[in-house]
């Protein structure tokens, strides 16, 4: 084990973490955009309330990440706040969707909480194991979920790519400062 040693200076531009301040910190970071959707059985959540077919449940990320090239595993962040987190709490099967600079309405759709996030966005089709497929996107992998891990107020799910999809070519839509952007350009 290696001791780090600070310099005084070093040391003084150090505050202590809290929220707020860690909020503005992420800010900072740039992050390619996903959605991630999913189906899994069941009566309940957002979408066919009652009706006993599939749950559908989606939501914009900027925390996917790939993990292993051997074996190919992936992964990304759910709050369990979040509204849907009962759907993927249960799913064995995700889709994640890059999104490309001109899908800012996606992205906007699939962050929205309280809609019917895939009746306010019509371009998707339903997938193996009914999971939406969002269309125009720039790449899409298909996932079984291999892990779920809790990480304080969210959760972290492991999935293994079963499926890639090549999309269109452009640019990605990247997150930065609160706002999507893309390369060279300030955030909307």
């Amino acid at each position: 084990m290696t001791t780090v040693e600070w310099s005084r200076s070093e040391a003084t531009d150090l505050l202590p973490v809290d929220r707020d301040l860690f909020r503005t910190l992420l800010r900072r970071q740039a992050a390619t955009v996903t959605v991630v959707t999913t189906a899994a059985a069941g009566t309940d959540g957002p979408t066919r309330r009652g009706s006993g077919e599939p749950v559908r449940a989606g939501f914009t990320a900027t925390s996917f990440t790939s993990v292993s090239l051997e074996p190919p595993l992936v992964s990304f962040c759910l709050g369990t706040a979040s509204s849907s987190w009962p759907v993927f709490a249960r799913a064995e099967y995700v889709a994640v969707h890059l999104l490309g600079a001109h899908q800012r309405e996606a992205a906007r759709v699939f962050a929205t909480g309280g809609i019917d996030r895939f009746a306010a966005y019509p371009h998707w089709t339903p997938g193996p194991y009914d999971v939406p497929l969002l269309s125009g996107v720039l790449a899409r992998l298909f996932c079984r979920v291999a892990h779920r891990v809790p990480a304080g107020d969210h959760t972290l799910f492991v999935a293994e790519p079963l499926a890639l999809g090549d999309g269109e070519d452009g640019d990605p839509l990247v997150h930065h400062r609160g706002g999507y952007t893309t390369t060279g350009k300030p955030p909307e």
